[in-house]
């Protein structure tokens, strides 16, 4: 994967965010972390991408949080052929069960040390 910040590098609000969480199945390896780096470079080239963050555990659950500028973007990429194919291997192949939340993020905030802002 990409080396950078394991933060998105999100506008102001409002924007919307597209939380994917998933558990994997044991079988998990075929090719699962080439296809997640796919769709991510396929997503940074969609209209309206703002960003991602992802985390997995050891014990196969993971996150995934997408952010988009609007509703039009995430739709387009909903209709994206390449990511209804991953979709279906997904199903198919990688995941044993998962949930998919969209929302508009109206306050976004943090906090962060100096020795981060650095980074």
């Amino acid at each position: 994967m990409h080396n950078r910040s394991p933060f998105a590098n999100l506008p102001d609000a409002p924007y919307y965010v597209v939380a994917f969480s998933s558990q994997r199945t044991a079988n998990d390896d075929a090719g699962y972390g080439e296809m997640a780096d796919q769709m991510v470079e396929l997503a940074e080239k969609q209209d309206g991408f703002l960003g991602v963050e992802s985390v997995r555990d050891s014990s196969g659950f993971g996150i995934t949080n997408s952010y988009w500028r609007d509703e039009e973007s995430i739709r387009n990429w909903k209709r994206n052929v390449d990511h209804l194919a991953a979709q279906k291997q997904g199903r198919a192949m990688w995941y044993e069960t998962y949930a998919l939340r969209i929302a508009r993020v109206e306050r976004a905030y943090g906090f962060h040390t100096e020795s981060h802002k650095s980074k």
